[in-house]
């Protein structure tokens, strides 16, 4: 419940004028109000203020795929409302372990309360956050994280499906139920920082209504599926917000405004997931920074937040959000989240009127944890093993700070809670810091290739279950939320009479008529100035060195406490640690002494013989001597015998020598006569092989000489050849200078007897003609002699 709510005990017409910071100072231990307006005593929330964090175990339903594929093995067991055993299969490496002697095969763990496979969405609400919620609608800050291994079912406890939604859209409409006929209709409130408020001027009021209608606008209605609208309120809502309903507020009392937002981790960085998607792959989605306010509350700077006035339109951000999350396909999950998504919802309580002043500021977060997996069964490379090292790193560190927490119960060990060495855990540190309600949803799923997985989230939810949570009430240490402008500063009072761009601008000294002062008064008047700035500055100097002095000796106690701190828990760390060696020494010496006496054990079972075969073992060796001792007895009187055989034989055996010896010399002389006898055939072999070498030789020369003759022959073939060419030219020459002769010198014609007498009695003349005619026939006669030789 808010502090400003205190206000409620004052007259309405006085409640409505208060500014924050004056509702900020009530005693809130003294009175308080209830969510219809009714004073009650704040005993309650003193009485609830430590408890223990709430952890809930939800057991999703085996699927179709998973029950052919012999998943299910009794792996868990609910055994009532709190309790769950879990049992090791055979092929986990949980159940290996136990076979060594290592762990146990069964565990028990105990939850806040159980809910099995087979509980509704409506069930599981009601029984887990429908209280958180109407604390949240009282004005608190509520954190509710889903937290389980890949595909356990987080996503569906959140969001739910579009007909039957999860404890998000159930946690709406419980929130617009309480807060129907009170809502504030302007947008000219928005949240801001931690837990400040901005006062929006009109044009900045139409730029976030024309942002919001770009947003809800980029759905298509064709593929819109809500979860179930406010008609069915009263079938979603708790029993209690119905009657909170028709009890009868006083709704002139209060205003609400409702704004939500959503973001993710993802790979350690924040992104805003109702922010424009980039258009192109080249182009990054830009990343938001986490920091800080004056109240030391964690926020993610420049967050787009949006009014929402029913379930519907937050639904529709929801799905609109979903689009831009990041997810993946995995061996184990087709749509696995690789991200932590945060939905964040708002309520602003203001006070009556048109121009109504915050009277408190509450939140509530719901955070949809991304699955812890193990690389080597989701198959996970490349970008997908990147996502899963940030993921489950920052799931470690989560579990880091609530062991350190845990352990930081105990006084006497104080222990550092490393919230800033994560994004995610940087968030949840005010939950975790008593400045609001934290529960945590365990989702495991029964299949048994998950188990040792399923076992390591069991354990961690042990631990968690075991923190208890210091709620603080809302005092003095918290700071009442403020309205600021555009410029971030803050805005005291809200007056009708007064504009905006006054309370912007910045204040003015009021200007002195100098005129109507005499000169004296003049000196006067510049004399105390300069005593008051001279005393001012005195005593800024002096707040000055008191405030370093202070600072120092705060800064040196911190020092010498951390010195403390760290050597304390150094000790602790080395006795523990000593322990731990100690035991483990004695583990080693208690396993070596029982490694040695199996060992001994089967050494004398190897070893061990009864005492009758012993002793009739030995009877066997006395008789075995005796008889030896008898043996060498009649060995000695054979011995004389032996060796007169011996010499016998030696006589025998020369005699043979000698026989040997004379054969051996005869045949050694017939070796020497066939030695000679071989000696003169290679001299026979030796003159036979000069003479062949000889006889070649002479037929080497005359092939040669043979040669050159066939040459010989061949050059005057090649002659003749010639010649009876130049004879056939001859021979044509001569007949045509016969034809030439008759032609030229034609004689009488006589008798035929008269030539022929007159040709023989005549003495032929030889011309040169007709001896190179008789020379080239004498020469063709003697060529068919020349070619046949």
């Amino acid at each position: 419940m808010d502090v400003a709510d205190d206000i409620s005990v004052l007259p309405a017409d006085v409640s409505s004028v208060l500014p924050a910071e004056v509702g900020s100072m009530l005693d809130p231990l003294s009175v308080t109000a209830a969510g219809d307006g009714t004073v009650s005593d704040c005993s309650l929330l003193n009485d609830q203020a430590l408890h223990p964090l709430k952890v809930y175990l939800r057991v999703r339903p085996f699927s179709k795929a998973e029950i052919a594929n012999n998943e299910s093995q009794d792996c868990v067991t609910i055994e009532n409302a709190e309790i769950v055993s879990l049992s090791a299969p055979k092929d986990s490496s949980t159940m290996k372990n136990s076979e060594r002697g290592i762990g146990q095969s069964v565990h028990k763990f105990t939850f806040s309360k159980i809910f099995g496979p087979e509980t509704t969405q409506a069930e599981f609400f009601d029984g887990t956050i429908k209280d958180l919620v109407h604390f949240f609608c009282q004005g608190q800050n509520v954190l509710v994280f889903t937290y389980g291994v890949t595909n356990a079912g987080k996503t569906f406890t959140i969001q739910g499906a579009p007909k039957d939604g999860g404890i998000l859209p159930r946690s709406l409409d419980v929130i617009f139920g309480h807060i129907e006929g009170q809502q504030y209709q302007k947008m000219n409130l928005k949240p801001y920082l931690g837990n400040d408020v901005m006062k929006l001027e009109p044009a900045q009021v139409k730029q976030e209504e024309a942002t919001k209608t770009l947003l809800l606008s980029s759905l298509k209605e064709d593929v819109m599926k809500t979860n179930p609208s406010s008609s069915n309120l009263r079938n979603l809502c708790s029993s209690e917000a119905i009657s909170l309903l028709e009890e009868g507020s006083d709704e002139n009392l209060y205003q609400y405004s409702a704004w939500v937002s959503f973001f993710e981790i993802y790979n350690e960085y924040v992104y805003d997931l109702l922010d424009q998607f980039p258009s192109s792959k080249n182009q990054k989605r830009p990343t938001l920074k986490v920091c800080d306010d004056q109240a030391g509350i964690s926020y993610v700077k420049d967050l787009k937040w949006f009014k929402i006035t029913s379930t519907e339109e937050a639904c529709k951000i929801l799905q609109i959000g979903n689009k831009n999350r990041s997810l993946a396909s995995t061996k184990m999950n087709q749509q696995s989240s690789r991200s932590h998504s945060i939905f964040t919802i708002r309520l602003l309580k203001l006070s009556s009127g048109d121009d109504p002043g915050v009277l408190g500021v509450s939140e509530m977060s719901l955070c949809d944890l991304a699955g812890s997996e193990r690389c080597n069964k989701t198959q996970t490379v490349g970008d997908r093993l990147k996502e899963a090292g940030n993921i489950n790193n920052s799931l470690l560190i989560l579990g880091k700070c609530i062991a350190a927490l845990k352990h930081s119960q105990n006084p006497k060990k104080a222990s550092y809670v490393p919230f800033r060495e994560s994004k995610l855990t940087r968030l949840f540190q005010p939950f975790f810091s008593g400045k609001g309600k934290a529960c945590m949803i365990v989702n495991i799923n029964q299949c048994a290739s998950t188990y040792d997985e399923t076992l390591h989230v069991m354990k961690f939810s042990a631990v968690a279950k075991q923190v208890v949570q210091t709620i603080q009430p809302r005092n003095f240490d918290f700071m009442a939320p403020r309205i600021l402008g555009k410029d971030g500063r803050v805005i005291t009072e809200i007056d009708d009479d007064i504009s905006i761009e006054d309370l912007l601008s910045e204040d003015e000294d009021e200007e002195m008529d100098i005129t109507v002062l005499s000169p004296e008064d003049l000196v006067r008047k510049i004399e105390e100035l300069k005593e008051k700035l001279i005393t001012e500055r005195h005593t800024n100097l002096l707040l000055e060195m008191q405030i370093r002095k202070e600072m120092g000796e705060a800064m040196y106690q911190q020092m010498v406490h951390l010195d403390e701190t760290w050597s304390k828990r150094f000790e602790d760390f080395k006795e523990t640690t000593e322990e731990q060696m100690e035991s483990r020494l004695e583990m080693y010496k208690k396993a070596i002494k029982n490694h040695a006496f199996r060992q001994a054990l089967e050494d004398l079972e190897d070893d061990y013989v009864p005492y009758e075969e012993f002793q009739a073992e030995q009877e066997k060796v006395e008789e075995r001597d005796r008889r030896i001792e008898e043996l060498e007895i009649a060995l000695g009187l054979r011995k004389e015998s032996s060796d007169n055989e011996a010499d016998t034989e030696r006589n025998s055996v020369s005699a043979a020598l000698d026989v040997l010896t004379k054969r051996c010399q005869e045949k050694e002389k017939t070796i020497v006569g066939l030695k000679l006898q071989i000696q003169n055939v290679k001299d026979e072999a030796d003159l036979n092989a000069r003479r062949l070498a000889e006889e070649n030789e002479m037929l080497k020369q005359h092939m040669k000489i043979k040669e050159q003759e066939v040459k010989g022959l061949q050059s005057l073939a090649e002659r003749a050849l010639q010649l009876e060419a130049s004879v056939t030219e001859l021979q044509t020459q001569l007949d045509e200078s016969k034809k030439s002769v008759e032609v030229c010198d034609p004689k009488p014609k006589k008798g035929l007897f008269s030539n022929i007498r007159s040709t023989m009695s005549a003495t032929p003349k030889r011309t040169k003609s007709v001896e190179k005619m008789e020379e080239s026939t004498s020469l063709t006669r003697k060529k068919p002699l020349l070619s046949r030789r």
